[in-house]
């Protein structure tokens, strides 16, 4: 490709918006184009690069016995009400009507859809196990998309979808996944992935693991130790939490006015925040039940934790109109007094195991000293868990040293379904008796443009990207200075030619810019190889070979060009092969 001809500008400034490295530079680099907020446009130089990114993922996905699908967009509602995700998902979800006034969606995932597609192909259990994945068009309306490809609201993705008759089957094909994509992001040239245990979500399923492309700019959170032994993201990470069962004290009421906090109430009575009580309460979104949470005044309630505790797809904050129909008074909540049959209670195991706590006493005011779970709630009606968000410091439950945050991109995603489609979609096969079964199901999920960016997070100067040659738009730039002088028009004309006869890729800058300003570019463009040929050079039969990312370059002999660029791709390309 010669630059004279390639469609996408490089850009100077940085865009007012961009608040990351990635943002910044595929912008300036000319690889996208917004379109809207969170809605691209991809420029021939960033297609290359998903091109190959796809391409990987394909031969990975094909290594594991995968077979290529494409399964549309848009989407009749119906295939969401069968699995019960039409209603139990959010705004995110694009839901229009078409004009025959039927309900339609934009696929934001494909499990009912692949679903559908299986349920009509396979009916026995000699067609099983079976995989399908496609890279297609996903739609997010995401409320606020943020940091350029990495949350947008349309993407590309890599969705497969494992199919088999039991759990162990499962559990055999899940483990080859999660090979296969640590092979992927490998491949990818990506520096530090982790895999990591996480909470399912809208997806169902019991078993998940997201990969994390660690970064600064992360937006998820990576919690961990020194030797990263242990590994998960902050919905579902625990601590070993050792809690002090003292002596129990005589509980007394006493006087609390204008203290509603914890730090109000832990100041008036002279106690730390760890010797309370909190009281949180939640409304369930969908039913409105009532959800009563007892967590100790040092810890926050981890919000995913307590909706799987409680079975809930959504919570939000209680107002005080329904805390006080339970016969609770803002501010004063406490276990003791109130009416169990009409709020649902949930204990954090630190309130539960923790002794002579504060907590409020349901009057307006006042506040119980010396609160013990077991001697004072005893019979209670509750659910006693961990629902504590992990704090960075708490002790590993694995060595007990302290854990440490790390901030992370999630590139993929793996999910053990089980039945939570197939069931309710009569996703069925016939076992070797004939008797009729559902499906187990997996699911196993990439973002393309994702990837792309998270790549530039880990592997780039002040200067631009530094792009693996795996996925390098091209994999040397032949720079031309002065190209009307002496031979250098000729020169460049002559490797570009000889270098593409040879299978290499290249991107010819043609157009006579000047050295600072075309050398700005190629380090936008972030190819791995380049060569430079000059007056100055020529001059000495040579011309200079640099590495992007390296402030040296080598001069050698132009008659040598092509045999030096070729022998380094094929060095650079060895690690990165299937």
């Amino acid at each position: 490709m010669r630059m004279s001809k390639l469609v996408g500008r490089r850009i100077k400034e940085d865009p007012k918006d961009a608040r990351t490295v990635s943002h910044k530079f595929l912008i300036r680099g000319g690889y996208v184009r917004p379109v809207s907020a969170g809605i691209y446009s991809l420029l021939p130089i960033g297609k290359r690069i998903v091109e190959k990114i796809e391409n990987i993922i394909r031969e990975e996905m094909n290594r594991i016995d995968g077979q290529e699908v494409l399964m549309p967009v848009v989407l009749p509602a119906e295939l969401w009400q069968e699995s019960g995700r039409y209603e139990s998902v959010g705004a995110e979800l694009l839901r229009f009507r078409d004009r025959n006034d039927k309900p339609m969606l934009l696929a934001m995932t494909h499990e009912e859809a692949v679903v559908h597609l299986v349920r009509s192909e396979i009916n026995s259990y000699k067609q099983l196990p079976v995989m399908v994945y496609q890279i297609q068009t996903k739609y997010r309306d995401e409320a606020r998309p943020r940091a350029g490809l990495i949350r947008v609201r349309e993407f590309t993705m890599k969705d497969a979808y494992s199919f088999h008759t039991d759990q162990a089957d499962l559990e055999q094909y899940y483990e080859r996944c999660h090979e296969a994509y640590e092979r992927i992001f490998r491949r990818l040239g990506m520096k530090n992935v982790l895999s990591i245990q996480a909470n399912s979500g809208m997806m169902g399923g019991k078993v998940s693991h997201e990969f994390m492309a660690i970064c600064d700019c992360g937006e998820d959170t990576v919690i961990t130790n020194d030797d990263y032994s242990y590994r998960a993201n902050r919905e579902i990470a625990v601590a070993a939490w050792k809690f002090d069962k003292v002596a129990p004290l005589p509980l007394e009421k006493v006087a609390t006015p204008e203290s509603k906090t914890i730090e109000e109430v832990a100041g008036f009575l002279g106690v730390k925040p760890e010797n309370t009580g909190k009281a949180v309460f939640y409304q369930n979104v969908h039913t409105n039940e009532l959800i009563f949470v007892l967590i100790r005044g040092d810890f926050e309630v981890n919000e995913v934790k307590l909706a799987n505790a409680v079975r809930a797809s959504e919570l939000k904050f209680a107002d005080d109109e329904a805390i006080l129909a339970a016969g609770a008074v803002p501010g004063y909540a406490g276990v003791i007094g109130i009416d169990g049959k009409k709020v649902r209670i949930v204990v954090d195991r630190s309130a539960a195991e923790s002794g002579n706590l504060v907590i409020g006493a349901n009057e307006a005011g006042f506040h119980y000293r010396n609160f013990n779970f077991d001697r004072d709630a005893a019979g209670l009606e509750c659910v006693v868990t961990d629902i504590a968000t992990v704090r960075e410091g708490d002790p590993c439950p694995l060595t007990g040293k302290p854990l440490r945050f790390l901030r992370g991109i999630e590139v993929g995603n793996i999910f053990q379904l089980g039945t939570k489609y197939s069931e309710p979609m009569h996703c069925e096969y016939l076992d070797r008796d004939g008797k009729s079964r559902p499906m187990v199901m997996g699911c196993y999920g990439i973002g393309v443009g994702r990837a792309m960016a998270a790549v530039i997070e880990q592997s780039c100067d002040e200067y631009g990207p530094i792009w693996p040659i795996s996925i390098a738009p091209y994999q040397v730039e032949i720079c031309a200075i002065n190209p009307e002088k002496g031979d250098v028009g000729k020169v460049c004309e002559k490797l570009y030619a000889e270098l593409t006869a040879a299978g290499i890729e290249v991107l010819y800058d043609d157009r006579g810019e000047k050295a600072g300003s075309m050398f700005s570019d190629a380090d936008l463009l972030g190819i791995p190889f380049r060569l430079v040929v000059s007056p100055k050079t020529l001059a000495d039969g040579e011309v200079e070979f640099k590495r992007r990312g390296s402030r040296d370059a080598e001069r050698i002999a132009a008659g040598d060009a092509v045999a030096v660029v070729a022998s380094n791709v094929e060095a650079e390309m060895a690690p990165y092969a299937i």
